[in-house]
């Protein structure tokens, strides 16, 4: 018994340092200017947003606090995530197959909860994933944990899209 005790705490052990070994920042420089942004919706890209590209493409909450406008011309769809979530990186494949799929149709943004935070809260993301589907017009539905790539296909289909 006392064997079992160790081994499961040693493993809890390893678990624990490997989950906060990929919990640091990561680096990647895929942050969307202006030019790119463009380039990377039209060629079917997902495109990872910061604060200021969100208030510019998305929605400027800072300057209109109390009512939603959508400042995009195509509808979109925003992934709150996180590097070190593994159901973040089961529908990361998905959003890229769509962005591809759907690329003259709508835009598929990402947006890192651990280097983004403020944008994470405005939202009240708890848990990730949580995937906010924007129409060009109406307002944003917001949907929590992990989706097949059918029930993309239907939200972009029937919300988004309107066919």
């Amino acid at each position: 018994m006392r064997k079992l005790k160790n081994l499961f705490l040693t493993g809890a052990m390893i678990l624990l340092a490997s989950c906060s070994m990929s919990a640091k920042e990561s680096n990647n420089d895929n942050n969307a200017n202006p030019e790119t942004t463009d380039v990377k919706a039209s060629t079917g890209e997902v495109i990872v947003l910061t604060k200021a590209d969100f208030l510019a493409k998305v929605f400027n909450y800072e300057k209109n606090p109390t009512e939603w406008v959508y400042e995009g011309n195509k509808p979109c769809i925003i992934d709150f995530y996180a590097d070190w979530c593994g159901p973040c990186r089961m529908v990361a494949p998905i959003l890229k197959d769509l962005a591809q799929q759907y690329k003259n149709d709508l835009i598929i943004y990402k947006i890192n909860v651990d280097q983004e935070q403020e944008l994470a809260a405005v939202f009240g993301v708890q848990s990730i994933p949580t995937i906010l589907f924007v129409p060009k017009e109406g307002k944003p539905m917001l949907s929590q944990g992990a989706l097949p790539k059918s029930e993309f296909i239907k939200q972009i289909n029937e919300f988004l899209l309107k066919k």
